[in-house]
Protein backbone atom coordinates (compact mmCIF):
# COMPACT_ATOMS: atom_id res chain seq x y z
CA UNK A 1 0.00 0.00 0.00
CA UNK A 2 1.22 3.77 -1.00
CA UNK A 3 2.12 5.53 2.12
CA UNK A 4 -0.35 8.00 2.73
CA UNK A 5 -3.22 6.27 1.05
CA UNK A 6 -5.20 5.89 3.88
CA UNK A 7 -6.88 3.39 2.27
CA UNK A 8 -7.45 -0.34 2.60
CA UNK A 9 -9.80 -1.18 -0.64
CA UNK A 10 -8.37 -0.95 -4.44
CA UNK A 11 -10.39 2.27 -5.50
CA UNK A 12 -9.08 5.29 -4.06
CA UNK A 13 -11.74 7.89 -4.07
CA UNK A 14 -10.50 11.77 -4.41
CA UNK A 15 -13.16 13.95 -2.90
CA UNK A 16 -12.59 17.20 -3.77
CA UNK A 17 -15.24 20.07 -2.88
CA UNK A 18 -17.90 19.92 -6.30
CA UNK A 19 -18.04 15.90 -4.70
CA UNK A 20 -18.66 16.70 -1.26
CA UNK A 21 -21.34 19.26 -2.33
CA UNK A 22 -22.81 16.27 -4.78
CA UNK A 23 -22.36 13.74 -2.10
CA UNK A 24 -24.03 15.73 0.92
CA UNK A 25 -27.24 17.05 -2.34
CA UNK A 26 -27.76 13.24 -2.56
CA UNK A 27 -27.46 12.22 1.35
CA UNK A 28 -29.85 15.05 2.48
CA UNK A 29 -32.18 13.88 -0.73
CA UNK A 30 -32.49 10.22 0.38
CA UNK A 31 -32.53 10.86 3.80
CA UNK A 32 -35.85 13.38 2.41
CA UNK A 33 -37.10 10.70 0.35
CA UNK A 34 -37.28 7.98 2.70
CA UNK A 35 -38.82 10.06 5.16
CA UNK A 36 -41.48 10.72 2.38
CA UNK A 37 -41.80 6.84 1.89
CA UNK A 38 -40.12 7.05 -1.62
CA UNK A 39 -37.47 4.71 -0.71
CA UNK A 40 -36.81 3.57 -4.81
CA UNK A 41 -35.83 7.25 -4.72
CA UNK A 42 -34.19 7.05 -2.06
CA UNK A 43 -31.95 4.26 -2.82
CA UNK A 44 -30.85 5.82 -6.18
CA UNK A 45 -29.28 8.58 -3.98
CA UNK A 46 -28.04 6.38 -1.93
CA UNK A 47 -26.23 4.51 -4.80
CA UNK A 48 -24.70 8.10 -6.40
CA UNK A 49 -23.35 9.43 -3.11
CA UNK A 50 -22.00 5.72 -2.43
CA UNK A 51 -20.60 6.07 -5.54
CA UNK A 52 -18.46 9.08 -5.09
CA UNK A 53 -17.73 9.31 -1.21
CA UNK A 54 -14.52 7.44 0.31
CA UNK A 55 -16.24 4.49 1.80
CA UNK A 56 -13.78 4.01 4.67
CA UNK A 57 -14.98 7.59 6.15
CA UNK A 58 -17.67 8.63 8.67
CA UNK A 59 -19.28 10.00 5.94
CA UNK A 60 -18.89 7.03 3.96
CA UNK A 61 -20.51 4.67 6.62
CA UNK A 62 -23.53 6.73 7.27
CA UNK A 63 -24.08 6.93 3.52
CA UNK A 64 -23.88 2.78 4.04
CA UNK A 65 -25.89 2.12 6.66
CA UNK A 66 -29.05 4.55 5.45
CA UNK A 67 -28.57 2.49 1.70
CA UNK A 68 -28.90 -0.64 3.86
CA UNK A 69 -32.26 0.69 5.02
CA UNK A 70 -33.47 2.04 1.79
CA UNK A 71 -32.67 -0.88 0.62
CA UNK A 72 -34.95 -3.04 3.25
CA UNK A 73 -37.61 -0.62 2.98
CA UNK A 74 -37.45 -0.68 -0.66
CA UNK A 75 -37.23 -4.73 -0.80
CA UNK A 76 -34.17 -5.31 -1.58
CA UNK A 77 -33.60 -7.59 1.75
CA UNK A 78 -30.52 -9.44 -0.07
CA UNK A 79 -28.76 -6.15 -1.03
CA UNK A 80 -29.44 -4.77 2.45
CA UNK A 81 -27.67 -8.33 4.28
CA UNK A 82 -24.97 -8.00 1.85
CA UNK A 83 -24.30 -4.75 2.33
CA UNK A 84 -23.88 -4.89 6.24
CA UNK A 85 -21.60 -7.96 6.02
CA UNK A 86 -19.33 -5.13 4.20
CA UNK A 87 -20.37 -3.15 7.19
CA UNK A 88 -18.96 -5.65 10.24
CA UNK A 89 -15.49 -4.91 8.88
CA UNK A 90 -15.89 -1.01 8.43
CA UNK A 91 -12.62 0.93 9.73
CA UNK A 92 -15.11 3.26 12.08
CA UNK A 93 -16.22 1.78 15.10
CA UNK A 94 -19.49 3.32 15.10
CA UNK A 95 -20.20 2.15 11.33
CA UNK A 96 -19.28 -1.48 12.33
CA UNK A 97 -21.51 -2.18 15.38
CA UNK A 98 -24.56 -0.69 13.66
CA UNK A 99 -23.65 -2.93 10.44
CA UNK A 100 -23.69 -5.78 13.22
CA UNK A 101 -27.11 -4.49 14.51
CA UNK A 102 -28.74 -3.81 11.51
CA UNK A 103 -27.33 -7.16 10.21
CA UNK A 104 -28.73 -9.00 12.99
CA UNK A 105 -32.31 -7.58 12.59
CA UNK A 106 -32.33 -8.32 9.01
CA UNK A 107 -30.77 -12.04 9.63
CA UNK A 108 -33.10 -12.61 12.23
CA UNK A 109 -36.09 -15.05 11.55
CA UNK A 110 -39.86 -13.49 10.94
CA UNK A 111 -42.17 -13.93 13.65
CA UNK A 112 -46.00 -15.50 12.52
CA UNK A 113 -48.42 -12.90 13.51
CA UNK A 114 -52.26 -13.65 14.86
CA UNK A 115 -55.09 -12.13 13.63
CA UNK A 116 -56.07 -10.92 17.01
CA UNK A 117 -52.94 -8.97 17.15
CA UNK A 118 -54.00 -7.16 14.22
CA UNK A 119 -55.93 -3.88 14.15
CA UNK A 120 -58.30 -3.54 11.02
CA UNK A 121 -58.31 -0.06 9.72
CA UNK A 122 -61.27 0.42 7.56
CA UNK A 123 -60.55 1.26 3.58
CA UNK A 124 -61.77 5.35 3.64
CA UNK A 125 -61.10 5.46 0.08
CA UNK A 126 -65.15 4.38 -0.41
CA UNK A 127 -66.52 7.94 1.21
CA UNK A 128 -67.71 10.06 -1.73
CA UNK A 129 -66.69 13.07 -1.45
CA UNK A 130 -70.40 14.27 -1.13
CA UNK A 131 -70.80 12.85 1.79
CA UNK A 132 -67.87 13.76 3.51
CA UNK A 133 -68.93 17.31 2.42
CA UNK A 134 -72.15 17.00 4.42
CA UNK A 135 -70.89 15.81 7.12
CA UNK A 136 -68.35 18.77 7.63
CA UNK A 137 -71.30 21.36 6.68
CA UNK A 138 -73.31 19.84 9.30
CA UNK A 139 -70.34 19.89 12.16
CA UNK A 140 -68.89 23.87 10.61
CA UNK A 141 -72.31 24.56 10.75
CA UNK A 142 -73.73 25.60 14.30
CA UNK A 143 -77.44 25.52 14.91
CA UNK A 144 -79.24 28.55 14.88
CA UNK A 145 -79.54 30.19 18.50
CA UNK A 146 -83.08 30.53 19.74
CA UNK A 147 -84.45 33.42 21.17
CA UNK A 148 -83.95 33.96 24.69
CA UNK A 149 -87.47 34.43 26.34
CA UNK A 150 -89.20 37.20 27.61
CA UNK A 151 -89.19 37.48 31.44
CA UNK A 152 -92.15 39.28 33.07
CA UNK A 153 -91.28 42.80 33.80
CA UNK A 154 -91.19 43.74 37.70
CA UNK A 155 -92.75 46.80 36.74
CA UNK A 156 -96.20 44.74 36.43
CA UNK A 157 -96.50 43.03 39.58
CA UNK A 158 -96.29 46.56 41.54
Amino acid sequence: MAAGSGSSNNTTVTVNSDNLDTIQADYQAAKIAFERGEYRKSVDHLERAKALVNLNSHLGGDVQIWLVTAYEAAGQRQAAIALCKELTTHPVLKTRKEGRRLLYILEAPKLKTRPEWLTQIPDLTTLSDNGTRERLDAVATPPPRSQPSQRPSLNRLT
